[in-house]
């Protein structure tokens, strides 16, 4: 018995292949949207892929569970509360499947989402590993307001803490502590809060060491819980629908994209994703283009700030990072969105000015500085007293609220964000001079209050 960890570092996502040698067949739990890293699996190994074990539908990621089932015939198990539309077999509290020397076993265990499902393997009659999706992470559990609005059962954050609550002490807690853990995310996921960099883990270490797993009670626990979630971004519930419905064949659905010649004009009004470095768009672009270069987060972004209602141009420096960013789209289902793509490489007539640190080292109440960090980073501490704070996310509806009577100085952490944050303010304030503080913040820390 052999299992693989995949990772995709975008979305801080692992999935899994069990392999039994016995019998040369796999199953895989929660995988990615490329199938193709699991059918190279298959392959080196000689095996055939036989079922898919969905832990939940995933907000944060879009699954290959149907394109794997419609290609290898493999079964799809899930809990009967998703209300799939794709073809599966239900796999409750309590269901097994054999896969030549394991064992596979459903535990309910909401919390994440009404229907969410732990799957226990065990091995010459003992259990050795839980695979817990967004249950359980390494030093965390998974945020329970998620599911307010979206997938085929909804519950209040409140209602599902209590019955993560439940779920973790009275069904994984129980586990023995040397059962390993294999979460489906990592560190950097927005699926929870405080995710450790580890990869695996084990319950003893877990209930030893993750906050949420200490001695409370259940008011404690929810109060704990449902404070200081990161934000929600847009595409979360889209991607609950999709990954029930099941999704569209990867290669075909990225191969549909409609590439457009290079410098395409697109008609006034419409939305536009600019991916080129801040450096390149600020020498140069579309009006109104939002900048989110392409980066580690792209994907995130990207979902956070364009909503699954609209339809989108998206904008790269070479062919190559073109193919990178509908990849990366892809992952989150936005290469469904679309209107078409194409390779930047003329300034357009849209500029940015540079900042001067110096001067505004030198005058800061001469300028209206926007902090786009979220609520939760600017709760840490603020660098620039009279700062206004607008999260990213919530940026492109907020704009106006910004006073336009002096310059506008845009900040975020580390410089990644504000590039975007910049972009859009400069469009919703077209006659208020936007600057970007960029990296330059960096010089600011030290003030922070």
């Amino acid at each position: 018995m052999k299992i693989k960890q995949f990772e995709d570092k975008g979305l801080a996502h692992y999935s899994y292949a069990i392999l039994s040698e016995q019998i040369g067949e796999i199953i895989l739990i929660d995988p990615a949207r490329n199938p193709q890293p699991y059918y190279d699996y298959a392959e080196e190994n000689n095996a055939k892929i036989v079922g898919v074990i969905e832990t939940h539908p995933h907000a944060d990621f879009v699954s290959s569970h149907l394109e794997i089932h419609e290609e290898t015939g493999a079964t799809i198990y899930a809990h009967s509360m998703v209300g799939a539309d794709y073809p599966h077999q239900a796999f409750d509290e309590g269901a097994e499947l054999q896969i030549g020397e394991v064992k596979l076993k459903s535990v309910h265990t909401p919390g994440h989402s009404p229907d969410g499902i732990s799957i226990v393997l065990e091995h010459e009659g003992k259990d050795k590993a839980v695979f817990t999706g967004d249950t359980l992470f390494i030093g965390d559990v998974g945020r329970p307001d998620l599911r307010e609005s979206a997938g085929n059962i909804t519950a209040k954050r409140e209602e599902l803490a209590r019955q993560m609550y439940h779920s973790t002490r009275e069904k994984l807690m129980k586990l023995d502590d040397d059962v390993t853990v294999y979460p489906a995310h990592g560190a950097g996921t927005l699926c929870g809060k405080g995710l450790s960099e580890a990869n695996s883990s084990t319950i003893g270490a877990e209930k030893r060491s993750n906050y949420a797993l200490q001695q409370m009670s259940e008011d404690d626990f929810v109060k704990i819980l449902t404070e200081d979630q990161p934000f929600i971004p847009k595409y979360f519930g889209y991607d609950v629908g999709l990954n029930k419905q099941g999704a569209p064949d990867y290669k075909k659905s990225i191969t549909g994209v409609k590439k457009l010649e290079k410098n395409y004009k697109q008609e006034d009004g419409t939305v536009v994703v600019d991916a080129r470095s801040e450096k390149t768009f600020k020498k140069g672009h579309y009006k109104g283009a939002i900048n989110i270069q392409n980066g580690g987060k792209f994907e995130t972004w990207l979902g956070s700030i364009v909503s699954p209602n609209e339809s989108y141009y998206l904008v790269a420096e070479s062919e190559e990072e073109l193919k990178d960013l509908i990849d990366k789209a892809s992952k989150i289902g936005y290469e469904l969105l679309m209107k078409g793509a194409f390779v930047m490489d003329a300034a357009a007539d849209e500029k940015t000015p540079q900042i001067d640190v110096e001067e505004f080292k030198q005058h800061q109440e001469d300028y209206t500085i926007v902090d786009i960090r979220n609520t939760s980073e600017v709760k840490g501490g603020k660098f620039f007293e009279k700062a206004i704070n607008i999260p990213l996310p919530e940026l492109r509806e907020r704009a106006k609220e910004i006073p336009s009577d002096k310059p506008v100085v845009v900040h975020c952490a580390g410089g990644y964000r504000s590039a975007a944050g910049s972009s859009i303010v400069e469009a919703a304030l077209p006659d208020t001079t936007v600057l970007d503080l960029s990296e330059a913040v960096n010089d600011f820390k030290n003030g922070q209050k």
